[in-house]
Order: structure tokens, then sequence, then C-alpha cells
């Protein structure tokens, strides 16, 4: 994991010949440049700004600048009408993408007003400074003769709504795909035999999304476990107890046992630097190492609140879905298909194991089971629903070596859920159950989904657009 913040490069553009003909529109434009970058700043965010570039040899000096500053994204700002020359040496150089801002100072011309000035040179200077849209065009015929994909802002400077949420929403896609470029998600144990859909091509995905994967040793965790005291374990089931609903019928042993382990899981995310994890195991019979991996499911729960996604079954794909669903603040827990109840046109949805607990309905129930169903031994587990309200389901699908997004946008709606000690669900969709469910497998996904709150897609699409990966959205 990184504490790198997002550099996130700002320049405007403008006409240096306009300058000694109009008197004052410089500086207005240059004011207009500041405040594009107070809509930029925020915290983990450094703006690198260049202010405005105005001739052709600024545009080369401005390419090295941004690529000295590291930059991760650039945000063009039209100012008014400036030649084209002037910003293809600076996003060339910089090889970065690329948003452009066709902002102009105010909704509309006060036409009474401007026709009134009665200077036909002051009136052209004023014109000047609403013109953003004017070299749009011109800019955008350039980047698709270079190859420089582009994506677009249009509004007005202050007071819309519509682009300063377009701005966020850039600025947020962004500082994930820096994340997740930065991530290194450990992989430990074996793919779930026969689950031909999760088995992931991890070239893949470190291509797609700049993903390091770390492959960590069971024996490792399992060595971990063993040097666990016992001091550590009570303070973890005194955290155990504070953050989870434990269930009067859960034995005090199968508890401690799985505090153990989740101490040690703790301790190998931290030597390993982990900021994701996909594992499955199952070893045999009376193994230490079936002791390990039959009571990881709250020490995984426990990481995934704290922002370090723990995906079962080896999916890695879903790993890093749940790791971009939490990396945009929406949690990210790991679902698939439960059932379907037509009366009330939901999917249920859910799964063993870990579980987001910070995304609940209430409290986490800690439950006992006497056997994890399809996998080995006994133990204890979670049982959660995710939070009522809009929710965002998202898939990182492969199909022959390329990477895509899928996602939906539903609601996580109250009801009966089957209390058998896993996370379940609720979602009605738009598009009701039935088209959800075809319209979903239909792209191909692997059975298992990330699960967050909120409505992010146009966030996600977003970030698909910045590391050029497909994007799907199903509703």
């Amino acid at each position: 994991m990184s504490d790198r913040p997002l550099k996130a490069g700002l320049f405007g553009i403008g006409l240096e010949a306009y300058w000694p003909q109009f008197d004052g529109l410089e500086a207005r434009l240059r004011g207009y440049v500041h405040v594009v970058a107070s809509k930029l700043e925020r915290p983990g965010v450094e703006v690198v700004n260049l202010g405005l570039v105005d001739t052709p040899e600024k545009a080369v000096d401005a390419g090295h600048l941004f690529r000295q500053a590291d930059v991760d994204i650039i945000f063009l700002y039209i100012t008014t009408y400036a030649l084209s020359s002037t910003v293809l040496p600076v996003v060339r150089r910089a090889k970065v993408p690329v948003i452009i801002l066709n902002l102009q100072p105010a909704g509309a011309i006060d036409y009474a007003s401007f026709n009134a000035l009665g200077n036909r040179t002051a009136m052209t200077g004023e014109w000047l400074a609403h013109c953003a849209a004017c070299p749009v065009p011109e800019i955008a015929n350039v980047f698709t003769r270079a190859g420089i994909r582009f994506h677009q802002v249009t509004g007005v400077l202050n007071d819309d709504p519509f682009v300063d949420n377009e701005i966020e929403e850039w600025i947020e896609a962004a500082r994930v795909a820096q994340v997740m470029s930065h991530n290194r998600l450990g992989v430990m144990g074996r793919y779930y035999n026969g689950m031909l859909d999760i088995y992931s091509d991890l070239t893949a995905q470190s291509t797609a999304f700049g993903t390091h994967i770390e492959v960590v040793e069971i024996d490792e965790l399992a060595r971990l476990r063993r040097d666990v005291g016992e001091a550590e374990v009570a303070a973890c089931l005194d955290r155990i107890r504070t953050e989870f609903d434990v269930q009067p019928d859960c034995d005090p042993d199968e508890l401690a046992r799985a505090a153990r382990t989740a101490v040690a899981l703790r301790k190998l995310v931290d030597a390993k630097r982990l900021g994701s994890l996909a594992y499955y195991y199952e070893s045999v019979s009376g193994h230490e190492y079936e002791d390990v991996i039959t009571s990881v499911i709250v020490g995984c729960s426990m990481l995934t609140a704290e922002g370090i996604p723990v995906a079962g079954e080896y999916e890695i794909k879903n790993a890093q879905a749940m790791k971009i669903m939490d990396s945009f603040g929406a949690g990210g827990s790991f679902t698939e298909y439960y059932a379907m109840d037509f009366e009330a046109d939901v999917v249920l949805m859910g799964h063993d194991g870990p579980g987001h607990t910070k995304i609940a309905e209430g409290r986490t129930k800690i439950r006992p089971l006497e056997v994890y169903h399809g996998k080995v031994g006994s133990g204890v587990s979670v049982e959660m629903s995710v939070k009522n309200g809009p929710v965002t389901l998202l898939s990182v699908v492969e199909c022959a070596g390329k990477v895509k997004l899928l996602c939906a946008e539903g609601q996580s709606v109250p009801g009966p859920i089957l209390e058998i000690g896993n996370t379940n669900s609720r979602y009605q969709f738009p598009i009701g159950a039935r088209a959800f469910v075809e319209n979903w497998n239909a792209e191909g996904p692997a059975h298992h989904c990330a699960v967050g709150v909120g409505h992010i897609g146009s966030s996600i699409e977003k970030l698909g657009k910045l590391l050029e990966v497909e994007f799907v959205r199903i509703c």
C-alpha cells in the first residue's frame, strides 16, 4: 500500500496575441484557472498547477514539468480560444489521461449589458472571456489524430452541481486507479477445485490495474499463528466482542481459535504489506493447516473492514473488485446469487466466509457452524445483511485475456433472509430480478461479485475509461 498522494496536473490555455489587444483579459483568465485549482484541491490530492499556457514554447516546457512531477492525471482547462499547438506538446509528453474542462464563467452572456458596452474592442474581449467551447473541436481533432484518449466536462465554472460532481468523480476515479496500481494483492493457497470460472490470468490483472500480486504461503501464516501469545489472543477476543454480536451458542474455544488466527493474519498482512488477499485451502483432516484455514473467517472479516478486502475461494478477480469498491468508500463485500424471490421480485445474494462488517445493517453476528458447506471443517462464521438503501454490484470479468468491469445499481431492501451464518441480503433492481439475472449472466462474469453501498456506477465507469478497460452497466 502507498501513502503517495494523487498528483493532479492542471493547466489553462489561452492565446498570447490577445493580451496586448484586450485589457484585463489575461488576468481575468488566470483568475479562472485558480478557481479550477480550488475545485481540485482536497486531502490526498496534490495539484500541480502550471497556470496559463499561451504559446507552443510554454507548452513544451509544461510537458516536461508534468512529467517531472509524475502527475497521474491532467485537467486541461480551456479559458478561451487557444491554438492546439499549445496543448499537444503538454499531454503527448506527460502520457497520462486528460480531462478537458470546457467551462465558461457564466451560464449565458448578459446580452443586453454586452451590447451596451458600445466599444467593439471591449465587446470582443468580453466575448473571448466566454468562448471556452470554441477550440474544443480543434483540440479533439488533434487528440484523435494523435491517438490520445480524452474525456470532457462541459458546463459553467461556478455554481454548477453537474460540473462539480463530474470533477469529483474524475478525481475519485483517478485516486482509485492510483490505489490499484500501488496495491499488493496476496494470493494464498489454491483455487477451489473445479470452479473454472474463477481461474484468473494474473498477468492480465497486473496489466489492467497495475496491481502487484504476491504469492504467500499458508506455512508462514501457520508459523505466525504458533507464535501468537495468550495476551494477544485475549486482546483480540475483547475486540471481537466489541465489534461483533457474538451469539450465546458460540463455543469459547472456537472464538479463541478464531482470535489466534486473526492475530496471525494481521501479522502476515503487515509483513507482506498487503492491501488485499485471496485465499483458499483444504489440507487434510487433523493437520495444522486445516486448523488454520477453518478459523480464518472472523479475522478475514476484520481485515476487510479495515480496507484490506479478503476474498475466499481464491477468487482473485473478486478481490480486485472488492478493493475497487472499498477504495471508492463503498465497502465491497463478497457475494453471489443465493436464490430468487419472484413473489417479491428480489434476488437473494450472499456468501459464506468473510463479510464487510462496516456496510452491515446493524451489528454482524458470529454464529457457530457444524459444517462449512462444500469445504472442510467447522467453526464460527459471520452473518450479516448489507445496509438497506442504494447498492452497487461490481464484477471484474476476464475473457480471452481481456479484463472488463461489469456493474449494476440497485437497492438492498428489508425482508426475511436465510439465517445460516453467512452474509445474506435482498436486492431489487430497476429492471426487475429476472431481467437483471439474465442480462448480468449474458456478460460472462464469474459467479462471485462485490457489493458496496451507494450508487457509484458513474465513478466506476470513469475508472474504466482512465484504465482503458471496457465498462458495462446492466442497470
